[in-house]
């Protein structure tokens, strides 16, 4: 007995959903290869793209280019090993194999197949445009601009949303026969309705082009927004994100950005300190004109200071007498900023104390009136509550 007839004997040749047994072992024997060889593969295919292109990403390196790259091609790679693997079946793999009259649940995995198939294929596109995106970042972070440093990540999302609405299309197109064309076409109709919907996400697109245009400010700029100061991190199509001093993350949509008054801090040529010495009243005229000539010299003379600084014998205060200071500090850095105000602090301490004033805090003063010697009249309250007929 030959192999042929003891294939025909056997119960190999059994059939199940019009397929041999046989057949099934070569399908699950295919599938079981491509499981454990997908991450192999997935390897060699990117090093192979990696070593394609290595001329115009020489910034990034391969295991950055793999872990973006890998887990979208192994699923990608498992559904290539399942078209192959249902091949030897009787089952339609081709879009033109499905008829009117074949069961719900044939058509529903092969479409739900295709449906994979073209998500799959979406991840790869949008691993590799996060890759292209991290070495531009790579090149932009060598640049004294920082234009360039906010239109990357700004292009990178607007790809990806291109390449996301794309392919809802195709799968619109090919896997459901919707006419594409003519559901475009048709959304002239409803186009106004869409527009009242999407008005505020039209708006922020806008605003992130008037952003980039105009440029009131970049990334890594400090900025006051309303009652909002931090440092601008990222500038996307819809909204940009703010590290505040508290070091919160904060996202503002780009309509506010530019409807809003704002305050460039990083533009500014120094930063301002001001505030008030609120010196005791028993402080003399000659000790106030002493104080505040002493801190002006010395706020004239600091070398981190401008000649624009003001010490001045502002205000008579209800519990004080008041000294304005205010000075510019030349520095955009709030560390060194902070520093340089808590020594010239010290300085103006050192200078009250040295000239014998003291600072005042919210104090009261109350006189207490003796009555005139050789008048026995009680006080007129006093009086008023003996005259009166409370009992």
């Amino acid at each position: 007995m030959n192999l042929e007839e003891l294939f025909r004997s056997s119960w190999l040749r059994y059939e199940f959903l019009d397929n041999t047994v046989a057949e099934y072992l070569i399908t699950a024997a295919v599938l079981l290869f491509g499981f454990i060889f997908k991450t192999l593969f997935s390897r060699m295919i990117s090093g192979l793209m990696y070593r394609l292109g290595s001329r115009l990403w020489s910034e990034a390196n391969l295991p950055e280019f793999r872990r973006l790259l890998i887990q979208p091609l192994e699923i990608l790679l498992f559904l290539v090993f399942l078209y192959l693997a249902f091949q030897v079946l009787d089952y339609p793999m081709e879009q033109s194999d499905l008829r009117e009259g074949d069961p719900f649940l044939k058509t529903f995995m092969f479409r739900t197949y295709q449906v994979f198939v073209i998500v799959a294929l979406t991840w790869v596109l949008l691993r590799f445009i996060d890759f292209v995106g991290l070495v531009f970042k790579y090149r932009t972070e060598k640049t004294a601009s920082k234009l360039d440093d906010q239109l990357v990540p700004f292009f990178k999302d607007f790809t990806k949303v291109l390449v996301v609405v794309f392919s809802f299309l195709v799968i619109l197109g090919s896997v459901f026969g919707v006419n594409v064309t003519g559901l475009v076409a048709g959304l002239g109709v409803g186009g106004l309705a869409i527009a009242f919907a999407a008005k505020e996400s039209l708006e922020n697109l806008l605003a992130s082009f008037t952003i980039f245009l105009d440029q009131p400010f970049m990334a890594g700029d400090l900025v006051q927004v309303g009652e909002l100061i931090g440092v601008v991190e990222k500038i996307g199509f819809r909204s940009t994100r703010i590290r505040t001093l508290e070091k919160s993350f904060v996202t503002v949509p780009n309509k506010l950005m530019i409807d809003k008054p704002l305050d460039n801090l990083t533009l500014r040529t120094f930063r301002r300190a001001r505030f008030d010495i609120n010196l005791t009243y028993d402080t003399s005229s000659e000790q106030i004109r002493a104080i505040t000539r002493d801190i002006q010299n010395y706020v004239d003379q600091h070398p981190r200071t401008n000649e624009d600084g003001r010490i001045r014998f502002l205000n008579l205060g209800p519990h004080s007498k008041d000294v304005m200071v205010q000075y510019f500090v030349d520095t955009m850095d709030w560390n060194e900023f902070i520093d340089i105000k808590e020594e010239i602090n010290y300085k103006i301490v050192e200078i009250v104390e040295k000239h014998g004033a003291e600072f005042a805090f919210p104090t009261q003063t109350i006189h207490l009136q003796k009555p005139r010697a050789g008048k026995h009249e009680p006080p007129a309250e006093q009086a008023y509550f003996e005259n009166s007929d409370i009992k």
